[in-house]
């Protein structure tokens, strides 16, 4: 997958914000658009980057289902997020220091709206396919209804038509974790707030993974005093967040956007809005995702006019997406190869 970046000008946000001045990054296969040629397009989760061949190699690369030899593939960097060129890290043009908490709000329709200037930006007409996980969801699924005569197909994967209170319940403990940390606030430079972050990406990690998960990876001997090994996983897991360069404030800002996801806000509703959706929209849960369960994610196929609807089997919870490659390229390759 090939970067690009490019500044897409003044940009109002919906909370009320102004950005005088937006870099957007994006990836996408390694040649210019053709005209016509058939497009997919991937929505990236939390703090992924928008290189997919990265973070989802089993499904995305050379020879694998999507493949972006064959397809122009997409990818967007988050609005928001440490690795865009726009957020609370990036530089902020008026005072030439990263925004940090001056960074104004941001939701997933502002997210959405990036998506489309990047298309427009290429040229690109139509989305053949157009998928989301998690968060990506989120996206995918505010975007089949503000352009419904753009996206043709849509893949929702472990994610559902609206923020929940109990994901919200999980974000605020993030952010709660995040405030705890007294450098957050002090905000002199992009490391502040690491030690909240890496407490906030331990609590993330619980609601991401299942009950079975934890206790087969992270089983102790039959001789163990103090039980360590998840102790340990956590810990490690946090670091490893905060070492691979994501910033608090990126983490908390995505936090808010996240529970900004509510279709139905000004269009009369959800019903109304998911009405619009004219994509051929296929929805996959995880049978042990605890924040998008099966049983959701299947009424929310039941909203749709054209959907359908498959479970991937995994004792990884949430995660599952990412881990049943095998699963998840049976339910993607029919779709790709009728493009």
């Amino acid at each position: 997958m090939l970067r690009h970046q490019f500044n897409a000008g003044a940009f109002d946000l919906e909370a009320g914000g102004r950005l005088d001045s937006m870099e957007v990054v994006f990836y996408t296969s390694p040649r210019p658009y053709r005209a016509g040629e058939k497009v997919i397009w991937i929505n990236h989760a939390l703090t992924a980057n928008a290189d997919p061949e990265d973070w989802w190699p089993e499904i995305v690369g050379e020879g694998k289902v999507i493949d972006p030899s064959r397809h122009f593939v997409v990818c967007v960097a988050t609005l928001g997020s440490s690795y865009s060129e726009c957020g609370p890290a990036s530089i902020n043009p008026a005072t030439g220091r990263p925004w940090l908490l001056d960074f104004p709000k941001i939701t997933i329709r502002d997210m959405v709206k990036v998506e489309i200037l990047v298309r427009r930006h290429l040229g690109i007409e139509s989305v053949d396919l157009l998928i989301g996980p998690s968060i990506g969801g989120f996206r995918a699924v505010e975007w089949t209804i503000t352009e419904p005569e753009v996206i043709r197909n849509a893949v929702f994967l472990a994610t559902e038509s609206r923020i929940t209170p109990y994901i919200s319940a999980y974000n605020e403990s993030q952010r709660m974790a995040i405030k705890a940390d007294p450098t957050f606030f002090a905000a002199k430079d992009v490391n502040g707030g690491a030690e909240g972050l890496k407490c906030a990406r331990s609590i993330g990690l619980i609601s991401y993974r299942s009950y079975a998960c934890y206790n087969d990876t992270q089983a102790e001997d039959d001789e163990t005093l103090f039980a360590e090994r998840a102790s340990s996983y956590q810990r490690y897991q946090g670091e490893k967040l905060v070492r691979r360069g994501f910033d608090a404030y990126s983490y908390w800002y995505l936090m808010y956007a996240l529970d900004s996801m509510n279709p139905g806000r000004g269009r009369g509703g959800m019903k109304a809005a998911l009405g619009r959706i004219k994509a051929d929209c296929t929805l996959v849960a995880v049978e042990t995702d605890n924040l998008f369960p099966v049983k959701s994610v299947r009424s929310f196929a039941g909203q749709i006019k054209r959907s359908r609807f498959f479970e991937i089997k995994s004792e990884y919870g949430h995660d599952g997406f990412l881990i049943e490659s095998g699963q998840l390229s049976a339910i993607l390759s029919p779709i790709i190869e009728k493009l």
